[in-house]
C-alpha cells in the first residue's frame, strides 16, 4: 500500500550545464571505515554541506528535481532514533494519521514503561491492544520482540549489508513493507541512497515537478530514481520538501511540461 509521511522543509541555483557534476557525483564527506563510523548521529553525511552538493548535482543531472530544487527551502537529514523501538513506532505510525500515531505511541510507551523486546514479550495481546495497537499491530510487536530474542534480525548488523540487504533483512519481519524498510533505513541510519517509491507525497511532487496529470507508477518512479543514484534518499528529501512547499502555498506548479525520457519511464 502506498504510503505518504508528512513533509515540511531556499532554493540554490544548480550548477551550470558544463559542471562535471552532471556525470560524476561528489565525493561523500566522510567514508566510514566501520559500522561505528557509519550511524548517522553526528555524520558529515547528512551534513548542510554535503545535502547542498547532493542537490546541485541532482539538480544538474534531472530538468524535474531542478524544479522542486529551485522551489524547495533548505532541509535538514531527517534523522530519528532506531533499534527495536524505532522500528516498532513506525509499524505502529503505519496507516493513521500522525495526531492519531502520537496519542496511540504515548500509551505504548505509558504501559511499557521501557520499549524493549523484553517488555514486549512480557505482555499478552490483549494487553498490547488495551495500549491502542490494532490486533495485527499487536502482533506484529509480539513477533518483531521474538524476532530479538532469537536473533533473526540484528539492528546493529544492519550498517554490514548494502541497502538492498539491509531492506531484504527488515522486509522478512512481519509487518514491515518496503516503505516502512526504507524509511527507517533512511531515517534511522542515515542511508542516503533509498527512495520509498511508494510514499503517496513523492509521487504527487514528481507529478507536479514534472507538469504531468497523472502520478507515476510506483514501479516507474522507482526506475526514475535509478538517474539519482547515489542520492535518491537526497531526492527524496528533497521532493518531501517541495510537497511542503506546494502545500504551504510558498511554491507555484510549474506552468510547462517536462517530456518523458529514457531514463522517466512513465
Amino acid at each position: 500500500m502506498a504510503r505518504t509521511s508528512d513533509p515540511s522543509h531556499t532554493p540554490f541555483s544548480g550548477p551550470s550545464s558544463h559542471d562535471d557534476r552532471k556525470t560524476r557525483p561528489p565525493a561523500p564527506a566522510v567514508a566510514p571505515s566501520s559500522p561505528e563510523d557509519a550511524t548517522p548521529a553526528g555524520s558529515e553525511r547528512t551534513s548542510p554541506a554535503a545535502i547542498a552538493d547532493a542537490r546541485r548535482w541532482l539538480a544538474a543531472r534531472d530538468p524535474v528535481v531542478a524544479r522542486a530544487h529551485a522551489a524547495a527551502p533548505v532541509f535538514p537529514w531527517r534523522l530519528r532514533p532506531g533499534g527495536f523501538s524505532g522500528l516498532l513506532k513506525m509499524i505502529v505510525e503505519q496507516q493513521v494519521s500522525i495526531a492519531s500515531a502520537a496519542a496511540i505511541w504515548r500509551r505504548v510507551e505509558t504501559g511499557l514503561a521501557e520499549v524493549t523486546p523484553e517488555a514486549v514479550l512480557a505482555r499478552d495481546l490483549e494487553t498490547l491492544r488495551s495500549f491502542g495497537l490494532s490486533a495485527p499491530k499487536a502482533r506484529y510487536a509480539l513477533g518483531l520482540a521474538e524476532a530479538v530474542r532469537a536473533r533473526r534480525i540484528d539492528f546493529a548488523g544492519l550498517d554490514r549489508l548494502d541497502d538492498a540487504e539491509a531492506v531484504a533483512a527488515l522486509t522478512a519481519l512481519k509487518g514491515v513493507g518496503r516503505w516502512t524498510a526504507e524509511t527507517y533505513l533512511m531515517f534511522c541510519h542515515g542511508r542516503m541512497d533509498v527512495f520509498p517509491a511508494g510514499d503517496v507525497a513523492l509521487q504527487e511532487a514528481h507529478r507536479v515537478a514534472a507538469g504531468h496529470s497523472d502520478r507515476a507508477a510506483e514501479k516507474a518512479l522507482y526506475l526514475t530514481a535509478e538517474a539519482w543514484r547515489p542520492y535518491r534518499g537526497v531526492a527524496a528529501h528533497l521532493l518531501w520538501a517541495y510537497y511542503g512547499a506546494l502545500k504551504r502555498g510558498e511554491a507555484a506548479p510549474p506552468e510547462s511540461v517536462i517530456p518523458p525520457s529514457s531514463n522517466r519511464p512513465y
